[in-house]
């Protein structure tokens, strides 16, 4: 069963003259200095038996600086330098010598330079004991510091306390190379208690009322900190009924159902009463009216039932107080709907209380706003590589959640409070981008090949390589009055799991911007290794993570952004249905404000339209010979893969740089988005040639699903102006559009980017929902082979109530389409064909999707009675917090190392640290870099199954991803919306 696989995206990592931003200042000869005063950290402990990897760290202890450094030491034994970083190296025996490098000469009062080296031995491996600078011996070796783990055991997650009731907080820390000085127990980053000795603990007995983020914080004898993960929990100020959800609809003569628990555990039995305590009479209590717990089953939820009369008229609404002696109550609102209104609308009502639902775990509340989890489970490994992460396509559907709510209850609210929370936490802000006045759309950067594989990074920069200008920055800086990019970053760690903070700070500061894809099309999930967007060197090696990506002279501290244009095309395309049904109720001025952001959006989003350095698009074969391109003739007016765009962390020496992509896939173009962009006033950008260019991109973009429609009628993969993203000379006798080369596979090659059948629908959806707008023939015919194919492929499984549905998971390509020239041929070479099936919720909600805005622009009653199948499958599958269906996902590659073609790669001689202490060094696998999911609900199962797997099989999960209950709930509301209360 196939799990989702989302945006893949790598991107360059600097430009400009680095060295400025390094150059330190030679001291001039002649002037008299104190005496050296310094200290050396030597940590070899990356030890294989007879080779390993040496970090040297050496400290200005004194108050001038150290000029002209050379550091010296005999080793004990007979180990050989083979080669060495950040240093002029030389050895006679075992005496070495470290000279300073040209561009970092001198060691100011209390800072720290460092440098490494790779070396043999045979024997013992002992550390040198002396060190000097410049001839003064230092004090001596100290390997380098890790820090401590901390997990917070007590209380329980989303636990609930009464005001001076005792809160026990529990935490178990160690230190792998030293000991726990104290833990700090903090309450929303407050610290409120200090233990110093194991088994660590404090009662909290002081706590207000309301809700808290309680850590706990270790430290360790070198004091090193680590945070652990979060905790929620209430205090209330006295005990209180829970009722969920808040609100019920039920329909006019039916029933509908909430549930209610005590918050605490009480002393005696506890009688709940139900009753309407305000609005219509015709909704009753029908059963659950008295509920009666005691101290044993005081958190367990009961079930109450309202009933609404069969009586016509008006549609009521009625407050139901839950409430019991000296607990605070808690209302319910019920509101009637429609009698005739839809099973699929009652069931959009259903799923979005539950998604809002606090106690369901899709959202993480930061002052008042929401920012959505990738899933609520956290031991999830996809695109994201944990479920506490979160993508801009997860905030693309949040709005998608809120644009049908505003359709379906008239309240637009949440929508605002859903874009203000994507401009709040994921679209970068004037601190998080801070240089891009420095940047120079003559030249918007240095060209870096993209590598086959991830053994052959870190890829250098090649500043002989043309590149072209963009067309784009100085009229978007005009238009808008600012020179910061408006456009979503893909990748939050919403819990700061990773511990990067802000800016690599390690501060507490979440969520936080960081990134993995970066190295080229065969790095897998599996593969990468997690950095923070903002590197200022605090955590990875020397060079923060820099050069595990790029070969240079001098690296800068740095920061940098990637776009995923699909999520923010789809934002836009909300916005257009957000637009169409405000209108519907007279209350467009109600969102004309996030109209014209979604404008801007749509703005900056040109820039997935162009090459990745801007070169001429058409048979660009040659890094060095392929021109750069001028004007616009470096727009392929595609929605490519990403857009990236970062610079210099040091304003006094600023540089800033910007890039498109190469690169297109069919499952990433939004012809909707294109349409409205150019042809809706409401939504077409201001700047000059938005309207045009987007008018230009909703052409090409049918042009290029009809190129790639196969013989059966699934679309293929894309194509790309640089072969192999190295501007590589293509196989002989490739297809081509506009110049451009046909690739099954564009982008990512672990697994084939074009074999999830969810990049299908996420795109047809899109064609059928033209379709259904404006009657366009092109769509029209895409959809007209697509359709039968796709239902060819599906099972409802209407004999066993949906229960064994499935839909098309992975698919297989072989051919290649006809070059295109402006006519569809028909592509009898170009084939696919369906090799697995699923029940992936998400793809099958997406699916159902299409397949009625086809019908209902058509008339087709095959493809209304598959989605109507398609929905009732669904309908099977609830559980208490959404839809979920059993997946058993693969971990075999958890802990692999690189073994030449697969694994983590760390390139040799390369060391470092992550922020909790976890090594990245050759040797260096997936999980042991990741060793906070040793601590997951989910790894005992994992790592029975890993330990013996010919016994032991995989655990079966049910996971509960943010996109796809979203997919699920806009399924069942485009069907009202569609075909209203007349449909079954």
């Amino acid at each position: 069963m196939r799990s989702l696989l989302s945006p893949r995206r790598w991107r360059t990592l600097a430009s400009g003259a680095l060295a400025a931003a390094l150059a330190a200042a030679v001291l001039s000869p002649g002037v008299a200095h104190a005496a050296v005063a310094c200290s050396v950290d030597y940590d070899d402990s990356n030890d294989w038996g007879s080779g390993f990897v040496a970090e040297v760290k050496v400290t200005n202890e004194g108050s001038d600086p150290i000029q002209n450094w050379q550091v010296g030491w005999t080793f004990p034994g007979n180990q050989q330098i083979t080669n060495g970083w950040n240093g002029v190296f030389s050895q006679s025996g075992a005496n070495v010598t470290v000279r300073y490098p040209d561009w970092n000469p001198n060691i100011a009062p209390g800072a720290t330079i460092s440098f490494g080296f790779q070396g043999t031995y045979s024997g013992s491996n002992d550390a040198p004991t002396s060190f000097t600078v410049n001839g003064v011996t230092c004090s001596g070796s100290q390997p380098a510091n890790l820090p401590p783990d901390v997990t917070l055991t007590s209380p329980a997650n989303n636990s609930t306390f009464l005001v001076n009731d005792p809160i026990e907080l529990t935490a178990v820390a160690s230190d792998p190379d030293g000991s726990i000085d104290r833990v700090e127990f903090a309450a929303d980053n407050t610290v409120i208690g200090i233990d110093t000795t194991s088994p660590y603990s404090f009662t909290w007995t002081d706590a207000a009322a309301g809700s808290y983020s309680v850590t706990a914080i270790a430290y360790d004898d070198q004091g090193a900190r680590t945070v652990s993960a979060p905790i929620a929990i209430r205090v209330l100020d006295r005990a209180a009924v829970i009722a969920s959800p808040p609100t019920v609809r039920v329909p006019q003569g039916g029933t509908a159902d909430f549930e209610v628990r005590l918050s605490n555990q009480p002393s005696g039995n506890v009688t709940v009463t139900v009753a309407r305590t305000s609005g219509s009479s015709d909704l009753t209590v029908s059963s659950g009216s008295q509920l009666q717990f005691t101290s044993s089953n005081w958190n367990q939820p009961q079930k109450v039932t309202i009933a609404s009369a069969d009586n016509g008229g008006n549609l009521a609404e009625a407050v139901f107080t839950v409430s019991a002696p000296g607990h605070d109550s808690a209302e319910v609102t019920v509101r009637e709907i429609d009698p005739n209104t839809s099973s699929y609308d009652q069931a959009f009502l259903e799923q979005y209380e539950k998604i809002k639902d606090p106690a369901s775990g899709y959202f993480r509340e930061f002052n008042g706003l929401l920012v959505p989890y990738h899933s609520v489970e956290t031991m999830i490994v996809e695109a994201p590589d944990h479920g506490h992460q979160t993508t801009s396509e997860a905030f693309s559907y949040y709005l998608w959640l809120e644009a049908y709510y505003g359709r379906v209850t008239g309240d637009w609210k949440p929508l605002h409070d859903a874009w203000e929370s994507m401009e709040t936490f994921i679209i970068p802000g004037t601190k998080d981008q801070p240089t891009n006045s420095a940047y120079n759309p003559n030249s918007p950067a240095t060209y870096i090949p993209e590598q086959p594989n991830a053994d052959g990074y870190p890829s250098p920069l090649m500043n002989n390589v043309p590149v072209g200008q963009d067309p784009l920055a100085q009229e978007l800086s005009s238009t808008y009055g600012t020179n910061e990019i408006y456009g979503m970053h893909w990748l939050l760690d919403v819990d700061n799991v990773y511990g990067f903070g802000f800016c690599g700070d390690g501060t507490d500061d979440a969520p936080a911007y960081i990134n993995t894809y970066q190295r080229g099309a065969r790095e897998s999930v599996w593969e990468t290794i997690p950095h923070p967007s903002c590197d200022d060197f605090t955590h990875g090696g020397p060079n923060g993570y820099l050069d595990l990506f790029t070969d240079d002279q001098n690296y800068a501290k740095q920061w940098r952004y990637t776009n995923a244009p699909d999520a923010d095309a789809r934002a836009v395309q909300v916005m257009f249905w957000a637009h169409e049904w405000a209108k519907e109720q007279g209350k467009e001025n109600e969102i004309a404000g996030l109209m014209d952001k979604a404008s801007k959006m749509g703005d900056y989003l040109r820039y997935a339209m162009f090459d990745k350095y801007f070169k001429k698009i058409g048979n660009c074969v040659g890094a060095t010979s392929c021109p750069g391109g001028q004007g616009k003739d470096s727009a392929h007016y595609l929605l490519s893969w990403y857009y990236s765009w970062g610079g210099s962390l040091d304003t006094s020496s600023a540089w800033a740089w910007r890039i498109g992509s190469s690169s297109s896939h069919q499952g990433y173009q939004n012809v909707l988005a294109a349409y409205a962009l150019s042809q809706v006033p409401e939504l077409q950008p201001d700047s000059p040639t938005g309207v045009q260019d987007w008018a230009t991109s909703f052409d090409r973009q049918l042009e290029f699903l009809q190129w790639l429609q196969s013989a059966e009628g699934g679309i293929a993969g894309g194509a790309t102006n640089s072969w192999k993203g190295s501007y590589d000379t293509p196989p002989t006798g490739l297809s081509q559009f506009y110049g451009m080369y046909y690739d099954w596979q564009p982008v990512w090659n672990d697994p084939p980017s074009n074999n999830w059948f969810g990049f299908q629908v996420w795109n047809m959806e899109r064609v059928a929902q033209l379709y259904y707008v404006t009657g366009d023939a092109r769509a029209e015919a895409i959809l007209d082979k697509w359709v039968p194919w796709a239902i060819q492929h599906t099972d409802v499984d209407a004999d066993n109530g949906g229960q064994n549905f499935q839909v098309p998971s992975d698919l297989e390509w072989s051919g290649q389409p006809d070059t295109w020239t402006g006519t569809y041929t028909g592509n009898p070479n170009l084939h696919v064909q369906v090799v697995s099936y699923s029940q992936d919720v998400g793809v099958t909600a997406a699916l159902a999707k299409t397949l009625m805005y086809y019908a209902k622009r058509s008339g087709d009653t095959t493809a209304l009675a598959t989605a109507e199948g398609l929905l009732d499958a669904l309908l099977a599958h609830r559980d208490s917090i959404g839809i979920a269906t059993p997946e058993q996902p693969s971990w075999d590659r958890l802990d692999d190392p690189w073994d030449g073609s697969e694994g983590l790669y760390v390139p040799p001689g390369w060391s470092g640290t992550m922020p909790n202490g976890d090594r990245i060094e050759p040797g260096a696998t997936f999980l042991s870099i990741r060793s906070f999911y040793k601590n997951d609900p989910l790894w005992p199962q994992v790592e029975a199954h890993l330990n013996d797997p010919q016994n032991v099989p995989a655990p079966i999960v049910e996971r509960h991803r943010f996109w796809a209950q979203v997919e699920i709930a806009t399924a069942f509301a485009a069907h009202d919306e569609l075909f209203g209360a007349g449909a079954p």
